[in-house]
């Protein structure tokens, strides 16, 4: 990775900065805009776009940025890009429209398709998770200091399954049959990625469309934080290897060992 410790703390104040860019809407009356695809939008998602993407630009002139609200880039000069900023202003606007606090900024380091690092902030509640493979994940809390999170491993029983609930399909109770006894956690966002890392969730099984700012910072804590994202063949994630930014089925792990417990 090519961040030093001041670049990395550079980018958790970024985190934050848009984090208040966004309560200082959520704390007010707004209104919400539709984009092509349907999905909501509001001057929170723009506010936090504007924030991070600027600042990343004035920390890491050298390092592309790719953000959900800045999408429409030249596939072929997007896939030229051995490491690049991917970053979620605000994930889980629904959420944030249902005021449930249950939505999040992320920001992730790609370097050579791998979700190397990455930060998610919670506006609501200011807790801030960060890490990467190789170099463990932390949760920071207001003005306290970095604690380290680790994923439950070994995982035991009762097992706790994040399942969305905006997207419980077939598939999804499948998983949730063939793990009987397991605790169903209803959780927004990529809080789901932090809850694994730190301990308090186990797995979180997804089918259906997400896009890859919406998974790799969560990717990266997580795998600092001993667990994984696999797709359906068992390969970690990779980012910005495909024309599309849509991402396929995956399941999320605190222990890969439960992989093999899991329907085919």
């Amino acid at each position: 990775m090519i961040l030093s410790n001041e670049q990395r703390d550079a980018v958790i104040a970024l985190a934050r900065a848009a984090a208040a860019e966004i309560l200082a809407v959520y704390e007010s009356p707004f209104a919400i805009e539709h984009k092509d695809d349907r999905s909501p939008l509001t001057a929170a998602d723009l506010a936090s776009h504007r924030c991070i993407v600027a600042g990343l630009h004035a920390l890491t002139p050298d390092i592309p940025v790719l953000s959900e609200e800045s999408r429409d880039l030249d596939i072929a000069a997007r896939r030229e890009w051995s490491r690049f900023w991917l970053v979620d202003p605000l994930d889980g606007t629904r959420e944030f429209i249902k005021r449930n606090g249950e939505f999040t900024v992320n920001i992730a380091l790609v370097e050579d398709g791998v979700a190397s690092w990455g930060v998610i902030q919670q506006p609501v509640t200011g807790a801030l998770w960060h890490g990467g493979a190789g170099h463990g994940s932390f949760i920071r809390e207001g003005d306290a200091g970095d604690v380290p999170v680790h994923a439950r491993i070994p995982a035991s029983e009762p097992l706790r399954i994040a399942a969305s609930r905006s997207h419980r399909d077939e598939r999804t109770q499948a998983v949730i049959d063939a793990l009987p006894g397991s605790d169903v956690v209803g959780c927004g966002s990529s809080l789901k990625f932090c809850r694994i890392a730190d301990g308090g969730i186990d797995l979180y099984p997804r089918f259906g469309p997400t896009s890859e700012w919406d998974t790799a910072a969560g990717q990266a804590i997580l795998e600092g934080a001993g667990g994984a994202v696999l797709d359906p063949r068992g390969r970690p994630f990779r980012y910005n290897q495909r024309d599309t930014l849509l991402n396929g089925d995956f399941i999320a792990l605190g222990d890969i060992a439960l992989r093999d417990r899991l329907p085919a």
